[in-house]
């Protein structure tokens, strides 16, 4: 079977944004993982509501976005994180994928402290972690700027805009970045879900022999 042949998965981009620029890898994040045919819900954390929870317990996978502020995820988004805390104690997420994403004024900027968040808050759900799948880019002296994965992280996908910068002028390599992120998790989720109805169907199929 190949990748086309595939069912699609129900992805979420859960995020929180300060100024929008975090808000900008989330879309793209998104348009990614409907480029693959995934269903994607785009969700900011900031607003959640009965309807948002219920896409999020339904959800195949889960790709969580914030912004670094002072060396770690955003307040808004640990607010979110700790709402959770039901769904942690009855592992209402345990098997889902996910994936994560975040932005900071600095090239390094700690980032890696708050995809480690995002990537321990998935452990503690026993998720599954789906990296970004792309080796580094801009780290060679004929290498470019526009390089994918420019600023050369593997556990998710990270932006760099300067503090001065609309989220419009955001840098188009952390974009495409981002994109690509997206279509990694729906094809991860698209493996998953063909998975699992392999597993359905060899079961079902084993009941119908035994009860023959």
């Amino acid at each position: 079977m190949t990748d086309e042949n595939l069912t699609p998965g129900s992805i979420v981009v859960a995020y929180h944004s300060g100024y929008g620029h975090t808000a900008v890898l989330a879309e793209a994040v998104a348009e990614g993982a409907e480029d693959r045919g995934g269903a994607v819900t785009l969700l900011d954390v900031t607003t959640i509501d009965d309807a948002a929870w219920a896409a999020l317990d339904a959800a195949d996978a889960i790709i969580f976005g914030a912004p670094t502020y002072m060396g770690g995820a955003s307040a808004e988004f640990h607010r979110f994180a700790e709402l959770t805390s039901g769904r942690f104690f009855k592992s209402a997420w345990a098997d889902k994928l996910a994936a994560g994403f975040t932005n900071s004024g600095s090239k390094a900027g700690d980032k890696s402290n708050t995809l480690g968040f995002l990537q321990s808050f998935a452990a503690q759900h026993h998720m599954i972690w789906i990296n970004l799948a792309l080796a580094a880019g801009w780290n060679f002296q004929d290498a470019a700027e526009d390089d994918l994965n420019r600023l050369g992280f593997w556990s998710g996908a990270a932006g760099q805009t300067h503090n001065d910068v609309a989220p419009e002028a955001m840098h188009g390599s952390d974009i495409a970045t981002a994109v690509h992120l997206g279509r990694q998790v729906a094809r991860q989720t698209q493996i998953y879900v063909a998975g699992r109805q392999t597993l359905a169907s060899a079961t079902a199929d084993e009941t119908e022999t035994v009860s023959a």
